[in-house]
């Protein structure tokens, strides 16, 4: 009798169950570990819902996006302000917040400033313990405990759980802040602590694209990125750029060469990923040693004092690379014609002898006729001296092992776009038909649209990367590797999710003097996705419910100054690239967006310009914020509300199953 109740109740797993069972039982022996843990994931299922931070469009802008993500977008000073109220004097607050945004910075100027530390030590390890408190409050004591240094784990746990209602162990804790004093571990203990609240006030991080060009500090984000605790990447435009250069595509060196060029920020190329332009500026002297190069010239090179005293090589060198590249580009363009961007293919359509140049059927007399790399007769083809050039720049693009180490990271880390927790991210559009319908797109040999589209594009990025069918060397790959070619088509063709324009008119912007040939067409997605029928449409398509939904794009700023809203389609899709990039604050009025996700309410941030990190350090200075409420919930979110929830509900799940089989003696325990 008892065999067959053993039988019929093995009956109630399949085999497939019955083998991961057996597994889960490696990792839980017994009954007792199998409820525990079940208690433990139920535990954690009903904690708030943790704060997600996104941003989009960083474009080099380090110093201000990495005190975004120190504050916590306001988010701290908020937190300052509820625990200290009007107990606290401004200029107090402002050197707490400055204190835990930049404790290294602080304490050395609390060194040059006051005579006598001891005080400081005290007053600020209280405060920011009292604010660690805060920040707490979301997660088990457990996950906290994970993360404090082994030096001042014990310590730290003390601290967090005072009781102020108990004078004695008021007392204890008071000890323990003096003893900390007296044997010089108080400066160890505030930055432990201040790293602790800058990990747990924000739980998630999402850039929504754009990570590189136009400022200056690409690498040193990525530095901060790749020893980030939980951050993701929706890939740009100018991210793919960057990728499809380091993975060997030379039409993308000699874009990413061009464009860092474009912007005076030779530096992220020279000293920050230590590539060689030794080479280009010899073949540019060589070349154009007799060139004024006006069309050229960098007339903005801000605080740039090197670039400013070469600007004359600056210039010479930014037309070789242009020609190296629009030449690459042509190449591409011709293996590729399902590419459709024959229109594109402009170095044969000039007119040598008159200085014109033929485009949409007209003729426009050239701004710049002194082009004597170009072969009138095969115009596409490169030169000995280009091919050696490109040969040499990619070498060092291949051989950087920090950008080598950052191509990772955002290969690991990135992805083209990504659903969580009811938002579905991507950086810039999903083509589309005037009609609102997807458009089908041909990407390396298969036909698709919507979401299937995008999976397939990603998939092809990585072939780009990971692949092992193209030949070793950067020129053999650059010309054999559709992937890679792909990835070119990424950064500029008329349907690529990244770019969705009619045509890039960089060539126009340099060679001819018509602002009319300037204009780049949008793709129908970016006025159709203003539309609340569209979104929900999209959202389907992705398997979300748009009554709970939302998009969030970046890739196009948003003009504040001229009214436009970062809300689109009745608060469906946000747009959050407000322009924390330099050039763009002048258009946008601000100098970026944070999208903030916290268990009671959705809410966007603007920001003002950023004075600087030594500048903030040192007086307190912050972003000033402006905070729009977006969703208000009165039903507080908790984990088990969002995709981690339903992960652990499908791990609990499987823990009562094979509890029930310890319990019904259908597995031994491992006692």
């Amino acid at each position: 009798m008892q065999s067959k109740t053993k039988k019929s109740m093995t009956n109630d797993f399949s085999n497939h169950e019955q083998k991961y069972l057996h597994l889960l039982s490696k990792q839980f022996p017994t009954a007792a570990s199998a409820a525990t843990e079940i208690i433990n994931l139920k535990a954690i299922m009903s904690l708030p819902k943790a704060t997600e931070h996104f941003v989009s469009d960083l474009h080099g802008a380090d110093q201000a996006f990495m005190h975004v993500v120190k504050n916590a977008s306001g988010v701290i000073r908020r937190k300052v302000d509820d625990i200290y109220g009007n107990t606290l004097p401004e200029e107090e607050k402002r050197a707490l917040c400055a204190m835990i945004y930049y404790p290294e910075e602080r304490l050395e100027y609390c060194h040059k400033t006051h005579a006598n530390t001891y005080e400081i030590y005290k007053t600020r390890l209280m405060q920011v313990t009292e604010v660690a408190r805060a920040v707490t409050v979301k997660y088990t004591r457990s996950k906290v405990r994970t993360l404090l240094p082994k030096e001042f784990a014990y310590i730290i746990e003390e601290l967090l759980h005072e009781s102020k209602a108990e004078p004695d162990r008021q007392m204890y804790y008071n000890a323990i802040i003096e003893s900390i004093i007296e044997t010089g571990k108080a400066e160890d203990l505030l930055k432990a602590i201040c790293h602790l609240i800058h990990h747990l006030v924000i739980d998630s991080l999402h850039i929504v694209g754009d990570i590189f060009d136009r400022g200056p500090g690409a690498a040193h984000i990525m530095d901060y990125l790749c020893n980030y605790h939980d951050f993701d990447i929706q890939w740009g435009n100018h991210d793919i750029e960057w990728m499809g250069a380091a993975a060997g595509n030379w039409a993308l060196i000699a874009t990413v060469i061009r464009v860092s060029i474009r912007y005076a920020n030779i530096e992220t190329l020279e000293e920050d990923y230590s590539i060689n332009l030794l080479p280009l500026a010899t073949f540019a002297l060589n070349t154009y040693g007799a060139d004024s190069c006006e069309r050229f010239q960098i007339n903005d090179f801000e605080d740039n004092s090197r670039m400013k005293r070469s600007a004359s090589l600056i210039a010479k060198m930014h037309k070789a690379i242009s020609i190296i590249q629009f030449k690459l580009e042509g190449q591409t363009i011709l293996r590729h014609p399902e590419y459709q961007m024959q229109d594109r293919l402009l170095l044969d359509k000039i007119n040598f002898e008159k200085g014109t140049i033929l485009i949409n059927g007209k003729e426009y007399p050239l701004s710049d006729k002194y082009l004597p790399t170009i072969n009138p007769e095969n115009p596409y083809e490169l030169s000995q001296e280009e091919t050696e050039l490109m040969s040499s720049l990619a070498r060092s693009f291949h051989h950087s092992e920090r950008l080598q180490k950052h191509l990772k990271c955002l290969y690991q880390r990135g992805s083209l776009f990504l659903v969580k927790n009811n938002c579905l991210l991507y950086h810039a559009a999903i083509p589309m038909n005037a009609d609102g319908t997807f458009t089908e797109v041909d990407v390396c040999g298969q036909i698709v649209s919507g979401k299937a589209l995008l999976e397939r594009v990603e998939r092809i990025i990585r072939d780009a990367y990971y692949g092992d069918t193209t030949p070793e060397t950067p020129k053999q790959k650059h010309e054999f590797s559709p992937a890679l070619d792909y990835m070119w088509y990424l950064w500029c063709g008329p349907l690529s999710p990244l770019f969705n324009k009619d045509k890039m008119t960089t060539f126009e912007r340099y060679f001819t003097p018509f602002e009319e040939l300037e204009k780049e067409q949008k793709g129908a997605y970016y006025t159709l996705a203003n539309n609340r029928e569209t979104c929900e449409f999209i959202l389907r398509e992705f398997g979300l419910n748009p009554e709970v939904s939302k998009i969030i794009n970046g890739h196009i700023p948003v003009h504040t100054l001229r009214g436009e809203s970062p809300m689109r389609a009745d608060g469906l899709r946000l747009v959050i690239d407000g322009g924390f990039s330099k050039p763009y604050q002048a258009k946008t009025g601000i100098a970026g967006y944070t999208l903030i996700y916290n268990s009671h309410r959705m809410e966007l941030v603007a920001h003002s310009p950023f004075q600087g990190r030594e500048e903030s350090a040192r007086t307190g200075a912050d972003i000033q914020n402006t905070t729009l409420l977006l969703d208000f919930s009165d039903r507080r979110l908790h984990v088990k509300d969002t995709n981690r929830g339903k992960a652990l509900a499908a791990q609990v799940e499987d823990l009562q199953k094979l509890l029930y089989a310890y319990q019904h003696g259908i597995l031994k325990e491992n006692i």
